[in-house]
């Protein structure tokens, strides 16, 4: 059984959809003993840093979270789910992440010619052989939607970056934990095989 996530965020339907249509059981929740039990967990969504991270403390998913990853559980986190990783957001200064990988949220830097937020598709470069990408072209599109990028603090656990105003680390992989800035349940086809990876990992 797939666990997502449920702490009030945006997007978490779409992601319950995808999974269903790959033939997966799917639980929304945020009991702390069905996440524990969970095959695999994903955190979805979409929203504010800040309020995203005063809903899972609330809902007393810091410390789930923190469990599961431990344990070893196949863990994704899409979108808002992979910033919040991290440690801290300029979007929200005074908030915590969860802090289960190094690196920072960046707001996208103003360019000429680009609008924020960053909404459509872009090819990704891949690097360090994500599981995520097995069985995908080198330079594959995905769709994104996001003000904020990931700066990690190591560049060993980026799997696939892409350029918009700068350098974005799209996504990372580190033992059991995988994120992607952009939305792998909205991509057509190259996003079923991402979620299809996970699901085999």
């Amino acid at each position: 059984m797939i666990a997502i996530l449920d702490y009030d965020a945006g997007n978490i339907k779409s992601v319950e959809k995808a999974m269903q249509l790959l033939g997966q059981e799917v639980m929304v929740t945020r009991e702390r003993e069905a996440i524990l039990r969970a095959d695999k967990v994903i955190l979805p969504g979409v929203g504010a840093f800040g309020d995203a991270m005063d809903k899972i403390r609330q809902y007393g998913l810091y410390e789930v979270i923190h469990e599961v990853v431990d344990k070893g559980t196949p863990f994704l986190g899409i979108c808002l789910g992979l910033q919040l990783l991290f440690e801290r957001s300029e979007e929200s200064p005074k908030a915590e992440g969860l802090g289960v990988l190094k690196g920072e949220i960046l707001r996208i830097p103003e360019t000429p010619g680009l609008k924020i937020p960053h909404m459509g598709w872009n090819s990704l470069k891949l690097q360090n052989h994500g599981r995520l990408f097995a069985d995908l072209p080198d330079e594959p599109y995905v769709y994104f939607v996001h003000s904020y990028y990931l700066k990690a603090a190591d560049e060993g656990i980026v799997t696939a970056a892409t350029e918009y105003g700068t350098q974005i680390h799209a996504s990372v992989e580190q033992g059991n934990v995988f994120a992607c800035q952009f939305h792998p349940e909205k991509s057509s086809d190259v996003g079923i095989q991402i979620l299809k990876n996970f699901i085999a990992v």
